[in-house]
């Protein structure tokens, strides 16, 4: 009887272990599941060079959302970024969106300008943007002597 209440014990402490590690996993990966308090609008950009996926969306420097995908927009030449806001936030369609530099790293994230328009909603495509700027290409130009 106590043979199998030890291994009993044992079961219950690796069980809880994976468990835990599951948590985790999701948790630190910035996973979104189940992500329903959230909708989807699209930006449209010439550049959005260094912007990831699961990058922050910021507005006033608060988070409001996440990229949830990049793509490419084929007919009009152009990269389309989803985002994903919370849903208690209301932005309007004169809306500017950036993609914005934090740190001396270089992490991209995604920075809305608020306007005084109409409210938009999900699934609007928002084409007043501001693309990342390359530093790469700038540090160039102007060693270059092409500023």
């Amino acid at each position: 009887m106590k043979k199998y209440s030890r291994e009993t014990q044992v079961g219950i402490f690796v069980l809880l272990g994976f468990m835990a590690i599951a948590y985790m996993s999701v948790k630190l990966g910035n996973v979104h599941l189940f992500s329903d308090d959230h909708y989807a609008i699209i930006a449209k950009f010439n550049d959005v060079t260094g912007l990831k996926i699961n990058a922050p969306v910021q507005m006033y420097g608060v988070e409001m959302g996440f990229v949830e995908k990049i793509g490419i927009d084929l007919d009009s030449g152009m990269s389309s970024v989803t985002l994903r806001i919370r849903k208690d936030i209301k932005l309007t369609d004169d809306t500017i969106v950036s993609v914005k530099t934090s740190g001396l790293i270089g992490d991209k994230y995604v920075k809305l300008s608020r306007g005084g328009g109409e409210t938009i909603k999900a699934g609007a495509v928002l084409r007043d943007t501001e693309s990342a700027i390359d530093l790469e290409e700038l540090i160039s130009k102007y060693v270059f002597g092409g500023v």
